[in-house]
């Protein structure tokens, strides 16, 4: 079975669906359903890829609090080993207040709390030396880990064998591509949303996008493109282009989350690019039928039924 390590930011959402407006003073808004789950761009990654059948280890921090007591109990009822996650005394658990609108928008109100205080000592070296893969996801929001630490990190795993990947939370802040630069050499499949990259590049063109994080020694980009499916290029096959699938759209909460699970488990299984984005593009279908990071997605073989049997969205861009 494929190992896979999903290191970086671990965070409790709390979701509320549907919130048109917020009251007014200590006024009450009545809501359909209201749920807990465990998310970010390492935790819900590693939810959906151990309901894909991977062997999941999750590496990250999390608080001595209750919260951080429900991300372990949570991931363990997934088959997730959680004994690298760190423990933090004086933090709490990172967690989000998602409102989500009727057409599943999202907007969030974090607390970053635990995430920020991970250190490259709370590594364990010698479990990434053994994994086939290293998902590292969240940097931006992990405040002493981002930057060098990272780029020390995959590095390491690169130095061993161990396929990178990578998704972060793309805060437009001056100093983002200070933060991603020194990792850009170190990661096989750099996976953000392309309106992220567009955003850490300053640029518009996709092609443009493409090329300035391979002339920079990413493998292959992996950008995901909401309806418009998504856009995966390295310089031996130049750009291939995947439709989104036709779905019911309650929550996008945890989608790119899902499209990273399902491209890292078609990759594992030697599919080609090309199926491993459409496999990833089924999960981000199915999540987003429902309300959270861990809805949707139920076996693998219930998401390759999805993907042979669903229509593609036509393409636009």
């Amino acid at each position: 079975m494929t190992t896979i390590v999903s290191l970086g930011i671990h965070i409790v959402d709390i979701l509320g669906r549907h919130v048109t407006e917020i009251p007014a003073g200590q006024g009450v808004e009545l809501l359909d359903e209201i749920r807990i789950t465990v998310a970010g761009t390492a935790a819900g990654t590693s939810v959906d890829l151990a309901k894909l059948g991977a062997n999941v280890i999750a590496i990250g921090a999390i608080g001595t609090d209750e919260l951080g007591n429900f991300v372990v109990s949570t991931m363990k009822s997934y088959g997730i080993n959680t004994e690298n996650l760190i423990r933090k005394k004086g933090v709490q658990t990172s967690a989000t207040m998602l409102p989500i609108r009727p057409n599943g928008e999202r907007p969030a109100l974090h607390v970053p709390g635990a995430n920020g205080e991970l250190v490259l000592d709370d590594i364990n070296f010698d479990v990434i030396a053994s994994a086939d893969y290293l998902h590292l996801g969240g940097t931006s929001l992990m405040t002493k880990f981002d930057g060098q630490p990272s780029a020390d990190v995959l590095k390491f795993a690169k130095e061993n064998g161990v396929v990178t990947t990578f998704d972060l939370v793309a805060v437009d802040r001056p100093d983002l591509m200070a933060l991603i630069e020194p990792l850009l050499p170190y990661i096989d499949y750099f996976m953000p949303g392309f309106e992220e990259a567009q955003m850490m590049t300053k640029l518009e063109d996709r092609q443009q996008v493409i090329d300035y994080f391979l002339d920079r020694g990413v493998g292959t980009t992996v950008f995901k493109m909401g309806g418009e499916g998504s856009s995966i290029a390295n310089l031996e096959i130049g750009e291939i282009r995947v439709p989104a699938f036709e779905t019911t759209i309650v929550d996008s909460t945890g989608c790119g989350d899902s499209y990273c699970a399902g491209f890292i488990v078609a990759l594992s299984k030697g599919w080609s690019l090309e199926d491993a984005a459409k496999l990833g593009t089924a999960c981000g279908a199915q999540v987003i039928t429902g309300l959270g990071s861990d809805a949707g997605i139920v076996d693998l073989d219930s998401t390759i039924e999805f993907m042979r049997n669903t229509p593609p969205i036509p393409m636009t861009v």
